[in-house]
């Protein structure tokens, strides 16, 4: 039984991971298509979203399966449960790479609209936390995973920033009121795939140690 769980324990790690790779992809191509400008890629972004929730599906079933047939217990069960949570946190990322991937080709359709330095700051953290928190799934690496959790503070700080700014412009500019609510849509939605990453470094956290961080300061 021992050696069965150890192979299906390393083939649901590989699923969560493939699905990690599709996620992490679909995020870095959401924003390179809001840098550039590029509808094309946005759409091919959307198009992609499916394949994302199939996965998804398929990592549920397999850890629906594991608690069914084998009964984990201690690591083995932490290591289900936390696969189960992270599954649909990176669904969720999906989403939001589709979501920025829509507001793009809204973009692309409208009058050209200087986006905020800071959301290429919160672009690159976010995708920063996204390969971190993944590698510390790979790895088990509880340290890499605390390290996200600060990490996510840098967001935060940068959404605020874009946020006056975003106000700051529809004061000043009313006239492109759709375009800065756009921009600012895109700039909450990196500020969640931030989240998400946060709440997988969590859950490796709970996975390795057994210790649940929610709702605790990263401090």
């Amino acid at each position: 039984m021992t050696r069965h769980i150890e192979r299906q324990i390393e083939h649901l790690k590989q699923k969560i991971l493939l699905l990690g790779t599709l996620v992490e992809e679909a995020i870095s191509k959401s924003i390179t298509a809001l840098i550039n400008r590029d509808a094309s890629l946005a759409q091919r972004v959307m198009a992609n979203d499916d394949e994302i929730d199939r996965m998804e599906v398929e990592v549920e079933e397999e850890c629906l399966k594991m608690l069914a047939l084998y009964q984990p217990v201690a690591a083995d069960l932490r290591f289900v449960v936390a696969a189960l949570k992270i599954n649909n946190d990176l669904e969720r990322m999906g989403d939001l790479a589709k979501n920025i991937a829509k507001r793009v080709s809204q973009l692309c359709n409208g009058e050209p609209c200087e986006l905020p330095p800071e959301i290429r700051t919160m672009a690159m953290k976010s995708q920063e936390m996204v390969k971190h928190c993944l590698d510390a799934v790979v790895n088990a690496d509880p340290s890499l995973a605390r390290q996200v959790r600060e990490e996510d503070d840098a967001v935060d700080e940068a959404r605020g920033h874009i946020r006056r700014k975003i106000l700051q412009g529809i004061k000043s500019q009313p006239e492109k009121l759709e375009t800065l609510l756009r921009i600012n849509s895109v700039s909450k939605h990196i500020e969640r795939i931030a989240d998400m990453a946060t709440n997988i470094a969590e859950d490796v956290i709970y996975m390795v140690e057994g210790d649940i961080v929610r709702h605790r300061s990263s401090d």
